[in-house]
């Protein structure tokens, strides 16, 4: 596979020889496209969404990737899908990135936007029909051409075949002829592939993407130079809604190389002709800012208030989910449990800092950028520039690691407004240190569960009371929580417990505001939420005599659960005894009821340094259904990557403030988990159905949940605060 340049909108519409395919779809007005709020989306009102094809005389077909590469695979798995029912021959196709404009659009979210883990099953059914009416277009012009009814006429991959004649033809061939009707043949979901009939997907696909990473040449956006490009970075105010009320440009400006000191909105930008002039200065730069929304937060002090909110019933909070009538059977049960659990702020730490480049003409607006939403991209530069969203062009980057951070796009907007003002294209680049200071973190959040149970020791209510700040005002604005009645999915996913047998079940979000910059984080609300939740479910096992596992096995709703369950017992040997060590389980979920949910089961295998209060989690073993994986093994892959994310995260990463400002400086003081205490990774696929479920993310919030109970089962002590720190281990054994 090669990776060709990216298309313009000459490129793609005119001039181009060979058949050119645009395939319209109507937009999401089923279920199957349904669901944005429930993941908090935009709501952008985008025409209906459109896929392109090429295919060249030479046999060459060309698949536009609709959304941007973060290292998920989207782009070799997406086109594949359309290569598929198109019955391609995969050596002759080459993978373009689409141009940023509507016709691209998810049909989930109706924008070019990468979250949740739900390109592939967004993009599934369009792309499929698009590969499908493309086959067909080549089956019409064959048949005319030769004079045979359409249905003497299949394909094999990139020939079109008439068996009664033994004659062939060559996709290649058929596009020097062929023309595309003015109305495309009507595919309906019973006339595509059978998957018993799929060649690739199904199969593991190279990922075409790699070869360049590993040779060095692909392109992010700090790695972009235009002609005449100036440099910038910008000192952030340390919380939301402070401003610059003085700073020492005018000093800055007197140094070789430094061309303009920018105020901005909540920040200062300098800007230089070299990189290094520019950081130089950023060190000297001294600002002023004025008060912010949250200039006195304190995260530790501040963590004990928000259990003190989540135990308070008598302050009302947002009911984010109720099945039943749960306070009333905790008020009616004969026995009620209740535990209390805590997560830190964590840091995205993305490996290449937030990076942009735009330059501004009088043609229009050219961004470089990797960003997980290109379309808020070219709407928000469009309305700084002052011109037509037509007239932006943004260049989808890869990206060096998004996570949700890139998922918020004050970085791009920065640089459209430092280009507009210095008239002449400008990169801005973070340093690490400024990338920190300036983190969008996962909430901090604090979880009260109170469980009813009747005589028999069976749960009759569960009620979570999760007290945690906001992401949605920050990323959508307020209106976007006001439309959704206050219900912050973002923040409450997973905290529930559908997938067990509960007869009643509340969920609330008491809001906190500390104007912190907060942003979407790998598995969402999955790392505290499912943390929780499973630790609760442990307790209630070992209170009645049971074996976690089979515990949860009993519990559990249906047959795709117990099967993963099932599944990880035996990959872990689950019943045998070990000399030192520990097992911990915990259970997830990822996706949507409407659009299909994953499911995860994760064994962790734990040694405890009891003296150090030092956890090491030698080993993982993952069961998961994602129902049919596109490429198998690079969903493993990713389903691995999320559970080394989970086990840094419960083990070490953490994110403080004092006086409203990030104290973490680098990775010296914010640590991530090295590769010399990463453990062994086992997953196993499960495939259920015909349909792909989200994959990325999946295994995140099984980890800290197995991490504590395998602690739980070797010493008798929860762990009920994430990071699980040497301190706070060391305080829970000795409570």
């Amino acid at each position: 596979m090669s990776r060709t340049s990216t298309l313009g909108r000459r490129g793609v519409l005119a001039g181009a020889t060979g058949l050119a395919l645009a395939f319209a779809f109507r937009g999401p007005e089923s279920a199957e496209a349904a669901g944005p709020a429930a993941l908090d989306a935009p709501s952008l009102n985008a025409p209906a969404l459109n896929a392109y094809v090429r295919i060249g005389p030479d046999g060459t077909i060309t698949i536009q990737a609709p959304v941007p590469e973060m290292g998920q695979g989207s782009d070799t798995s997406l086109p594949l899908i359309l290569a598929e029912e198109l019955d391609a021959d995969w050596s002759r196709v080459r993978i373009a990135t689409a141009p940023v404009r509507p016709a691209f659009d998810s049909p989930i979210f109706r924008s070019q936007f990468v979250v949740a883990s739900l390109s592939v099953r967004g993009y599934w059914m369009p792309l499929r029909i698009a590969g499908a009416q493309a086959r067909r277009v080549l089956l019409e012009a064959v048949a005319a051409r030769w004079g045979v009814p359409v249905a003497e006429l299949t394909t094999e991959p990139s020939v079109v075949v008439h068996a009664a004649s033994g004659r062939r033809i060559s996709y290649g061939e058929v596009a020097a002829f062929a023309t595309v009707p003015a109305t495309l043949p009507e595919i309906t979901p019973a006339a595509l592939k059978p998957v018993s009939a799929f060649r690739l997907i199904g199969r593991d696909v190279p990922r075409h993407d790699v070869p360049a990473k590993a040779l060095g040449q692909t392109v992010f956006a700090i790695d972009v130079r235009l002609p005449g490009m100036l440099h910038a970075t910008v000192a952030r105010s340390p919380g939301l809604g402070a401003r610059p009320v003085s700073h020492n440009g005018a000093e800055l400006l007197r140094r070789p190389g430094i061309t303009h000191v920018i105020p901005l909105d909540q920040g200062v930008a300098i800007v230089g002709e070299r990189i290094e002039a520019v950081l130089a200065a950023r060190r000297a730069l001294r600002v002023q800012w004025s008060p912010g929304e949250g200039p006195a937060h304190e995260s530790d002090a501040a963590l004990a208030s928000y259990l003190t909110d989540a135990r308070d019933t008598s302050r009302s909070g947002v009911t984010a989910g109720r099945a039943g009538e749960a306070a009333q059977a905790i008020a009616a049960a004969a026995r009620v449990h209740t535990a209390e659990f805590a997560t830190d702020y964590v840091y995205h730490a993305q490996m290449e800092p937030l990076a942009c480049v735009a330059s501004i003409t009088a043609e229009g607006v050219e961004i470089w950028d990797g960003t997980q939403w290109p379309s808020q991209v070219r709407d928000e530069a469009a309305r700084i520039a002052g011109v037509p969203a037509e007239r932006v062009k943004v260049n989808m980057l890869t990206m060096g690691g998004g996570f949700g951070r890139r998922a918020a796009i004050d970085t791009s907007i920065e640089t459209v407004h430092i280009a507009k003002a210095v008239g002449r294209p400008v990169k801005v680049m973070a340093t690490r240190e400024d990338d920190i200071a300036n983190a969008h973190a996962r909430p901090m959040t604090a979880h009260r569960i109170d469980v009813g149970l009747d005589a028999e020791g069976r749960i009759t209510g569960w009620r979570h009371r999760l007290a945690a700040d906001l992401v949605v005002p920050i990323l959508y604005g307020r209106g976007r929580l006001d439309a959704q009645r206050g219900v912050h999915h973002i923040v409450t996913c997973h905290a529930n417990v559908a997938q067990y047998d509960v007869p009643a079940t509340l969920t609330e979000h008491v809001y906190r505001e500390h104007g912190v910059r907060t942003a979407p984080w790998r598995g969402i609300g999955a790392g505290p939420n499912a943390f929780a939740v499973e630790a609760v479910i442990d307790d209630l096992a070992r209170q009645a005599r049971t074996d976690p596992l089979a515990y949860r096995m009993a519990l559990l709703r249906d047959a795709r659960a117990k099967a993963v369950l099932q599944a990880v017992g035996e990959m872990a040997d689950w019943g045998r005894r070990r000399e030192g060590t520990s097992l911990g389980i915990g259970f997830a979920r990822l996706g949507l009821p409407q659009l299909g949910e994953s499911l995860s089961a994760t064994v962790a295998e734990v040694a405890l340094d009891r003296a150090h209060g030092r956890i090491r989690v030698l080993r993982l073993w993952c069961a998961a259904d994602i129902g049919l994986a596109v490429q198998p093994r690079n969903a493993m892959r990713q389903i691995e990557g999320s559970l080394l994310w989970g086990v840094s995260s419960a083990l070490t990463e953490r994110l403080t403030f004092r006086d409203g400002a990030v104290q973490q400086s680098n990775f010296t003081d914010y640590e991530v988990l090295r590769a010399s205490d990463t453990p062994e990774v086992h997953v196993r696929l499960i495939r259920s159905g015909e349909m792909p479920l989200p994959a990325g993310e999946l295994g995140l919030g099984t980890v800290a949940p197995a991490i504590s109970n395998a602690v739980l089962a070797a010493t008798g002590r929860r762990l009920n605060i994430m990071p699980f720190t040497p301190e706070r281990v060391r305080a829970a054994l000795a409570a």
